[in-house]
């Protein structure tokens, strides 16, 4: 399976901004993340079936490029574009564009594959693997 760019439509409300009305920087995580979880659940990966074997996803690294500001009401659509996928690791690059199509932010990041007993890397399940394809 060849890896595929995915985007999900988020909405900006009022909790998401600052006092000024912008979207505050660390709520792009959020959307971010939303984004990649939509994005396991269009590939047939539920992460609550996965998390009750012990077996989950948690971000190891994350880069962020905040290049304009959204704000309070603003559509934006959150892209997800599996760059590499390794034996217990993914890594995704996401933007974030407003209804204009204008890019406000870009995100780097790694998640690795973890058994949530002892928090350690573990193998990315097989069936995870072929639904989500594997990088090079």
């Amino acid at each position: 399976m060849r890896l595929v760019e995915f985007s999900w439509p988020v909405r900006v409300y009022y909790e998401d901004t600052d006092a000024g009305g912008i979207v505050y920087y660390a709520n792009y995580l959020k959307f971010c993340e939303r984004a990649r979880t939509e994005w396991l659940r269009a590939a047939g990966v539920e992460q609550d079936v996965w998390l009750a074997q012990g077996i989950g996803f948690v971000v190891r690294h994350v880069a962020l490029d905040l290049q304009a500001p959204a704000r309070f009401n603003d559509t934006l659509t959150v892209t997800v574009e599996p760059k590499r996928i390794r034996r217990a690791s993914i890594e995704c690059q996401q933007q974030v564009f407003n209804a204009a199509g204008e890019l406000l932010c870009v995100a780097d990041v790694k998640a690795a594959c973890v058994n949530l007993h002892t928090m350690k890397p573990v193998a990315i399940p097989g069936p995870i693997l072929e639904v989500i394809g594997r990088g090079s």
